[in-house]
């Protein structure tokens, strides 16, 4: 009798457990066919400036001559942002722009600063203003204005804020503060 009861809470068990992983299996299933469909709907957004486009990939370099390429920062939140070093608004959004980094860095956000410095007197301007503020956030210097061109940016800052998939989810043109930011990234992320 007692090894009755026995042999049927074993059988219920693995009755359970069967049942068990045959649903997670199922669900993870359906994360993974949905998280495709995103990915597809992504990639196929055409390249171009406007909100759900997929943002146009370029590469610079950076202070130390090391490559930046847009695409690198692929499967993370992007504030690309557009300054100059004597830009009174781009002085003021920059120390907002490391807070965010710094709280948002772990979360797979990044700020990627180029500067428009083919506006710029020179390049030791950039270092000094980089320097002066802290700035630890990626940045690039856009020395002949091709990617400020193909951007189209007229006024300064601006920023485009890219999802995980290198689609433009928002644009400002005009400085933009902290809680601009985290506003941005919570609707990137959505």
């Amino acid at each position: 009798m007692k090894q009755n009861w026995i042999a049927v809470i074993v059988i219920l068990g693995l009755i359970s457990w069967g049942v068990y992983d045959y649903v997670n299996k199922a669900n993870v299933q359906k994360q993974q066919a949905q998280d495709a469909a995103i990915e597809d709907a992504s990639a196929s957004a055409a390249v171009g400036l406007k909100i759900g486009n997929r943002a146009p990939d370029f590469s610079l370099l950076n202070l130390n001559g090391e490559e930046v390429k847009l695409s690198d920062y692929r499967g993370k939140t992007v504030l690309l942002n557009f300054w100059a070093s004597w830009c009174p608004p781009c002085r003021i959004e920059m120390p907002h722009m490391e807070k965010f980094y710094k709280k948002y860095g772990d979360k797979d956000a990044v700020i990627l600063a180029v500067n428009m410095t083919h506006l710029e007197d020179s390049q030791d301007e950039v270092k000094s203003f980089l320097e002066d503020l802290g700035l630890t956030f990626p940045h690039a210097i856009d020395p002949k204005g091709t990617v400020t061109d193909t951007y189209r940016v007229v006024g300064y800052p601006t920023t485009y804020v890219l999802n995980a998939n290198g689609v433009i989810t928002q644009r400002f043109q005009g400085a933009i503060d902290y809680n601009m930011m985290k506003e941005a990234y919570n609707k990137a992320n959505k």
